[in-house]
C-alpha cells in the first residue's frame, strides 16, 4: 500500500508539473541545503529560512512568463490628463514635414493636456529641420511644437567644432530653440577621424557649447546609459530581461568605456562651460541614486534634469523622490522620450496621486510595482511647465494657469 501511495503521489507531481498547477502531496526530503552566514543560495534555490536554501518542487516559470496577479485591494485613480498643461521637453514624434502631419500629434496632445512638445531631434538633417520649421509655422498649431537643432558627429577632426558651431548659429537663426538631443553614442561609440574615441569633453567641440551659451539656447544631451547596462548580465542584474531582449543595450568592458568614465567626462564638460545651460536626459542616469543627483545639481547651477524614461526609479522610492522634487523643484523638467501617448497617464499617476503598488507601462523596464509621489501643486506646475518656460526660449509665454 505504501508503494502504491508513493507511485500515486509521484504521478500527481508529474502531472502538476506539466499542467503548471501545484498539487498538494508528500513533501520530498533531501532538497534543502544549509549555508553559512553571509553565503548566498546557489542558482535555482531560495532561502526559505535563515541559513537554509530550498528548490521549488515543480519547475518555476521563466522571467518572461511569471506574471502573478496581485490580491491587494487598494484605491486606484486613473489620470488620463495632466493636472496642469505640460511641456514635454523630450519628445520624439515623427518630425512633421507638413502642416497636416502635425494634426494627429496635436489631437493626442489635447487629450493628454500637453500644451507644447519640444521636438528633440536625433539624426535629422539641417534641410529637414528647416522643412519642419516651415511646416509648423504654417500650421494652425504653430505654438504647439518647437524644435531643437542637431549635430552630426561624423568625421570629427580639426575645425569640426567651428563648422558645427556655425551650423548651429544658422539653425537657431532659422527658428531652432535649442541643441539636441545629443545622442547616447556621444562619448560611448562615436569615433574621431583618427579612430580614437570621441570623449564628451573633447576640446574640439568647445565652440559648439560656447555658441549655445552665447545664443542663450540650451544643450540637451544623453550621455551614457543605465549603469546596469554596463554590468555583467547575470541573475543579479535587475535589468536582465531588457538586456536579453535588446542586444544594442549591452556594453561589455572589452568594447566600451565604463559608466563612471562617461559620467566624469560629462561632469567636466558641464563645469567647463558655466555660461551654457545643459539639460541631462533621463535624470543623468542618477534617478536610482538621488544623493548623487543632488550633489551634481549643487555643483552646477547651469544644469537641469529631465525625468524621461526613469519613472520606474521615482515610483519605487516615492517618499525620497518626493523630497528630492520638492528640494530641487526649480531644476527638474518633464519629458517622456519615446512618443507613445498611451504611456503618459502612468507619469501623471506617479506624480499626482497617492496610489500604491501599480504597474509601470513597460514590464521589461521594471518588473517591480510603482507608488504615487503626490507632488504638491506648486511643484507640479514647475515640473510640467514653469521650469521649461525659463529654460527654453521660444515657448509661448501666455495662456498658462495663473
Amino acid at each position: 500500500m505504501r508503494r502504491m501511495a508513493f507511485v500515486a503521489a509521484l504521478i500527481g507531481s508529474v502531472l502538476a508539473q506539466h499542467s503548471g498547477v501545484a498539487q498538494r502531496g508528500p513533501r520530498p526530503q533531501g532538497r534543502g541545503l544549509q549555508i553559512e552566514q553571509n553565503q548566498e543560495c546557489p542558482p535555482g534555490m531560495t532561502e526559505v529560512r535563515p541559513g537554509r536554501c530550498q528548490a521549488p518542487e515543480f519547475p518555476p516559470p521563466s522571467i518572461v512568463d511569471h506574471r502573478p496577479r496581485s490580491t491587494l485591494v487598494t484605491d486606484e485613480h486613473a489620470v488620463p490628463r495632466a493636472k496642469f498643461p505640460a511641456v514635454d521637453i523630450h519628445a520624439h514624434p515623427r518630425l512633421p514635414l507638413s502642416a497636416e502631419a502635425l494634426e494627429p500629434i496635436v489631437t493626442d496632445m489635447d487629450r493628454l493636456n500637453l500644451r507644447v512638445l519640444v521636438h528633440t531631434q536625433s539624426g535629422d538633417s539641417p534641410d529637414q529641420l528647416r522643412q519642419a520649421l516651415r511646416a509648423i509655422g504654417s500650421s494652425r498649431h504653430k505654438d504647439r511644437m518647437v524644435v531643437f537643432a542637431d549635430v552630426s558627429f561624423q568625421n570629427i577632426g580639426p575645425g569640426f567644432g567651428q563648422r558645427a558651431a556655425a551650423q548651429l548659429e544658422a539653425d537657431v537663426k532659422a527658428g531652432a530653440v535649442g541643441l539636441g538631443e545629443i545622442p547616447k553614442g556621444f562619448g560611448l561609440m562615436y569615433r574621431k577621424a583618427d579612430g580614437t574615441r570621441l570623449k564628451v569633453d573633447d576640446p574640439e567641440l568647445d565652440p559648439i557649447w560656447e555658441t549655445s551659451g552665447r545664443l542663450n539656447v540650451p544643450v540637451f544631451m544623453h550621455v551614457a546609459e543605465p549603469q546596469a547596462f554596463f554590468e555583467p548580465i547575470d541573475y543579479k542584474n535587475e535589468r536582465w530581461l531588457e538586456l536579453a531582449l535588446f542586444g544594442d543595450r549591452r556594453y561589455p568592458p572589452e568594447q566600451f568605456p565604463r559608466f563612471e568614465e562617461l559620467i566624469l567626462d560629462r561632469n567636466r564638460l558641464i563645469q567647463k562651460h558655466p555660461k551654457t545651460r545643459f539639460i541631462l536626459a533621463h535624470f543623468g542616469w542618477h534617478a536610482n541614486d538621488l544623493a548623487r543627483a543632488g550633489k551634481l545639481l549643487d555643483s552646477a547651477p547651469n544644469l537641469y534634469l529631465d525625468v524621461a524614461a526613469v519613472l520606474y526609479d521615482f515610483g519605487r522610492q516615492p517618499r525620497a523622490a518626493r523630497d528630492f522634487f520638492v528640494k530641487y523643484q526649480d531644476r527638474i523638467l518633464f519629458g517622456k522620450d519615446f512618443w507613445a501617448p498611451e504611456e503618459y497617464p502612468t507619469y501623471w499617476r506617479v506624480f499626482e496621486t497617492r496610489d500604491e503598488y501599480f504597474d509601470y507601462c513597460r514590464d521589461y523596464h521594471a518588473f517591480w510595482k510603482l507608488y504615487g509621489m503626490d507632488l504638491p501643486d506648486a511643484v507640479l506646475r514647475k515640473l510640467y511647465y514653469q521650469n521649461a518656460l525659463k529654460v527654453v526660449p521660444g515657448l509661448p509665454q501666455t495662456g498658462w494657469p495663473q
